[in-house]
């Protein structure tokens, strides 16, 4: 399935239905008088978020959505029929935007949100006779319905954003974590969309961690892929920086400064998130060797640096054990809010 993140749709509730003018007609009733329904009321615009997608592909082609208009009113008092509420599905940490305004009208982490409101049906010709005024020949009109013009982003709802340069080692490392299975292999951007996984630890604890398509220089200006889905790793307790010590990785300080400087560059709020940072691929280095990248990136981050290996699983009981110390804190933090 192609993963889809960002979608501009317009929506519009339906209009409430007309009043009805009638008059009561019956055998041995001369004076009958006014009869006439209210109108429908209009279909709402309802947008739902349903935990079993993971993706906006069903707005990609199909970009207009109206809900029903109500019916029109019918005599013996009879209102018309209300129109059906028209129920948009999408991922859980979708943020529902005004095209217009981009003024966020709901960030839909779970439940539903009401888009757009149907029209009041027009009132029956019914409503409007008064002692002086017997015979309404008139009823109300149905209300319009709302439009709007909306931007759908989704952004993935996870602990840990794990994020590096194209062959950090990013999707080998959420592979051994986690049962996700992204496409692994030995070329920049292998990782073409962000990839989630449950990492379960052997005490019962559990977090999501998402992995970015690789970041490159000058990412905030649109270079490389990752920064069409920075965004989702806005929402996360704690980012895990992997810094690569491959032939092909380059220098792992220069590595971790680019990574940090496009961070900036695209949201502060991302640069001041906490943040974990791992040298992978730890097994090709001899020990003497890890220790002293150790100590350069422990200077250049000004915290401490994991040396690990997804393939040999060196580190990855000592990594993993932080992250989950730190989810579980800010968790925590959330709740006494």
């Amino acid at each position: 399935m192609r993963f889809i993140d960002r979608v501009r749709i317009l929506v519009e509730s339906g209009s409430g239905g007309n009043g009805c003018v009638s008059f009561r007609r019956e055998k041995y009733v001369p004076r009958g008088g006014p009869d006439g329904g209210d109108g429908g009321r209009g279909g709402d615009v309802i947008i739902r978020a349903d935990p079993h997608l993971s993706t906006l592909i069903d707005f990609r082609y199909k970009k207009e959505y109206k809900a029903p208009d109500g019916a029109r009113g019918h005599g013996s008092r009879m209102t018309g029929r209300s129109g059906e509420s028209l129920i948009l599905d999408v991922p859980p940490g979708t943020l529902i935007v005004d095209a217009g305004t981009n003024h966020v009208l709901k960030d839909l982490v779970e439940g539903e949100f009401l888009a757009a409101r149907g029209g009041s049906g027009g009132r029956g010709n019914a409503r409007f006779a008064t002692s002086t005024r017997r015979s309404p020949r008139f009823a109300g009109e149905g209300k319009p319905g709302e439009t709007l013009d909306l931007t759908l982003e989704l952004k993935l709802i996870a602990d840990v954003g794990i994020i590096g340069l194209p062959n950090a080692g990013k999707s080998t490392l959420i592979s051994r974590i986690s049962a996700a299975r992204p496409k692994v292999a030995d070329y920049p951007f292998t990782t073409l969309v962000p990839n989630l996984g449950v990492v379960r630890m052997e005490d019962h604890r559990s977090f999501v961690v998402a992995d970015v398509p690789g970041l490159v220089e000058g990412a905030h200006r649109g270079v490389g892929l990752g920064h069409q889905f920075l965004r989702h790793v806005e929402r996360t307790s704690v980012l895990l920086h992997l810094v690569g010590l491959g032939p092909g990785d380059g220098d792992p300080v220069e590595a971790f400064r680019t990574v940090r400087k496009e961070l900036e560059e695209y949201a502060s709020s991302l640069a001041e998130k906490q943040f974990i940072v791992a040298l992978t691929k730890s097994d090709i280095l001899t020990a003497e060797a890890g220790e002293n990248v150790v100590r350069e990136l422990d200077s250049a981050a000004g915290t401490r640096t994991h040396l690990v290996s997804a393939v040999s699983g060196t580190g990855m009981s000592n990594l993993l054990g932080d992250l989950a110390r730190i989810v579980e804190k800010s968790k925590q933090g959330e709740q006494s809010e």
